[in-house]
């Protein structure tokens, strides 16, 4: 069958993957909120009146008066001035006014797109359910902050990386569908090449996915502020007299620090070598220009993000440098999103 004619929806697309980038900056400032534990700063959930910051040192004394009443202060800040809780706060309040900004680019261009026709009746329901993911993270982020509001002065891990998580499930909606109206399928020279990498793809995504969610639970549990040495792990390459302490086992994946962080490094490590083995499966799949740009881009940023990773570890997590390895997560996540959909082929090719 002949490719159908296709024609670009740009305008959609552009705003689509701007609002991408909006996601990155947001898992950004998420990862900056929680290396430098900022985010129990604000302990109230106000979506429409909590946009506005304190706007007098009244306020700000209400605020620091607030924030006193929960554990994070009482167990570990109870030193803290006025002038130290006012740094924790900008972080945390820029993080979600930010989400409130992207509600707003997102919903208003949505129903703009909608009243010139420029969303049709098919595209129309899948960019609603983003939408409705945006407000759903929202609320996620909100009960994943309550965890922290309790008896312990910090986030449940299991919240945290169910926050990280739908952050990046939002990305890969959006980047789908924006390169979909962007790009038609494409027709292979080899398809049975084509097909074969993108098998290949598939589980890079899938590998890559899952070391997001183990760095979620490393993040979750500070776990990357132990065994501060790569390869060798207290010593050796499996620390077993360190691993799965507890029962049932598989409590340790999710809560023993030492495990969290072993299973975090051989994905990493796995991740990598399939990024590689994709590459250079890629170089001889005959594969248009793009595929092979968005294959070579993939290849090069897996190296890059375990690299940050290995950094990370051995300099023990500075702030800087644990945010440069998040960003270079979602980096890594969208470029395997942009080189599995390169390999998109016509369905009767499949």
């Amino acid at each position: 069958m002949p490719p159908t004619a296709f024609h670009p929806n740009r305008p959609v697309a552009l705003w689509l993957l701007a609002m991408a980038a909006m996601v990155f900056v947001m898992v950004v400032l998420g990862g900056l909120t929680r290396l430098t534990h900022s985010g129990l700063s604000m302990v109230e959930w106000q979506p429409l009146i909590g946009a506005l910051p304190p706007l007098s040192e009244a306020e700000w004394a209400i605020f620091f008066e607030k924030y006193k009443q929960f554990p994070e202060y009482q167990k570990l800040n109870a030193h803290m001035t006025l002038a130290e809780f006012k740094g924790i706060f900008w972080l945390e309040y820029f993080h979600r006014l930010w989400g409130r900004a992207m509600g707003l680019v997102f919903l208003l261009p949505f129903l703009w797109f909608l009243f010139k026709g420029r969303i049709d009746r098919a595209l129309a329901p899948r960019v609603a359910l983003i939408f409705v993911l945006g407000g759903l993270q929202g609320v996620l982020g909100w009960f994943m902050v309550k965890s922290g509001l309790i008896d312990r002065p910090d986030v449940s891990q299991y919240r945290l990386t169910a926050h990280l998580g739908a952050a990046f499930l939002i990305q890969a909606a959006l980047i789908w569908v924006a390169l979909s109206l962007l790009y038609p399928r494409t027709v292979f020279t080899h398809p049975e090449r084509a097909l074969a990498l993108r098998r290949w793809l598939i589980g890079l995504l899938a590998l890559v996915s899952l070391t997001i969610v183990a760095g979620g639970f490393v993040a979750g549990t500070d776990a990357g502020f132990k065994f501060n040495t790569f390869p060798l792990m207290d010593g050796k390459l499996v620390p077993t007299h360190f691993l799965f302490p507890e029962s049932p086992w598989y409590v340790n994946l999710f809560e023993d620090e030492a495990t969290i962080q072993f299973n975090h490094r051989v994905l990493a490590i796995v991740t990598v070598i399939v990024a590689f083995v994709a590459w250079m499966k890629s170089r001889s799949a005959a594969l248009p220009a793009r595929a092979h740009r968005a294959c070579d881009a993939l290849g090069l940023m897996a190296l890059v993000q375990v690299g940050l990773g290995i950094a990370t570890l051995l300099l023990i997590v500075p702030v800087w440098l644990g945010s440069l390895h998040q960003a270079g997560a979602v980096v890594l996540f969208t470029l395997a999103l942009w080189a599995l959909h390169e390999l998109r082929p016509y369905p009767n090719l499949r």
